[in-house]
């Protein structure tokens, strides 16, 4: 399970959509709930592709990086650290070329070899 989603967030970095989706089930469940965006929420691998080609466009580099993983049977919890520079201006007044730096948890589970949910909490 740990190198299944090490994978994942080496392809997140790489922005490498098709190696991310290559790792999904098709019926993953995504959540994104931000304190300040609120949240987002996809439930087949087709409506993922489709925020996570729109989501590559707002940053010109973004990286997680791993600061804790906690593995369980068929379920993860990850702390993580995230720093990004907007390639373009967004709706909430964020600026292109401004950075952001988060911390924040995703928690996986996975069935059969893929992962069927990401909850990312930021």
């Amino acid at each position: 399970m740990k190198h299944l989603i090490q994978a994942y967030i080496e392809a997140y970095n790489a922005k490498d959509i098709p190696a991310m989706l290559a790792l999904l089930d098709d019926h993953i469940v995504f959540e994104n709930v931000s304190n300040t965006l609120g949240i987002t929420k996809t439930t087949s691998k087709s409506e993922f592709e489709q925020i996570a080609i729109q989501s590559v466009t707002y940053f010109s580099e973004r990286k997680q990086t791993i600061r804790f993983l906690l593995v369980g049977t068929n379920a993860a919890a990850v702390e993580i650290d995230y720093q990004a520079t907007l390639a373009q201006d967004l709706p909430n007044g964020l600026k292109a070329a401004d950075q952001l730096s988060l911390r924040g948890v995703s928690l996986f589970e996975i069935q059969n070899g893929k992962i069927t949910r990401i909850s990312d909490y930021s």
